[in-house]
């Protein structure tokens, strides 16, 4: 949760006021952490519901391991498609354009395809999110 109100911050606040590209990439990798923290929780309870036996420790395990878990659950698996570019955010090339106006915009070179993420994208990657943490909320307080 503590993740949760930091990019929150990052995306309602800093990004309102600096408009930068640095922000939005600081912003995706609070996200990324905020995810690690859900998936953990989540691979926990499912041992706990006795669903696998260990839990692994190679990240890669634990996103296919959460990929067969969750399937029925379209917000885990929104979530994941998000977080596997996430993760990558530090070597994947980026092109910065706009920035302190409007209109930034940060280009992300993805599995061969651009991804312009600017203001409405992180709107749209924080509702993801949104879903995704209030999901994973109900699983960990449910029986």
């Amino acid at each position: 949760m503590k993740e949760k109100i930091s990019s929150d911050h990052l995306l309602y606040v800093s990004m309102k006021y600096t408009k930068t590209c640095d922000v939005m990439i600081n912003l995706i990798k609070r996200w990324k952490i905020m995810m690690d923290y859900a998936f953990d929780g989540l691979l926990e309870k499912a041992k706990k519901k006795k669903k696998i036996k260990k839990i692994p420790t190679a990240p890669k395990l634990k996103i296919d391991i959460i990929k067969k878990i969750f399937k029925k659950s379209p917000e885990v698996i929104d979530a994941v498609k998000e977080y596997e570019m996430f993760k990558l955010i530090e070597i994947l090339k980026k092109n910065k354009a706009g920035e302190f106006r409007k209109g930034v915009c940060l280009t992300i070179t993805y599995k061969g395809e651009e991804i312009r993420v600017d203001l409405d994208k992180l709107k749209e990657y924080s509702e993801i999110l949104e879903k995704f943490i209030n999901y994973t909320k109900l699983y960990l307080t449910s029986k």
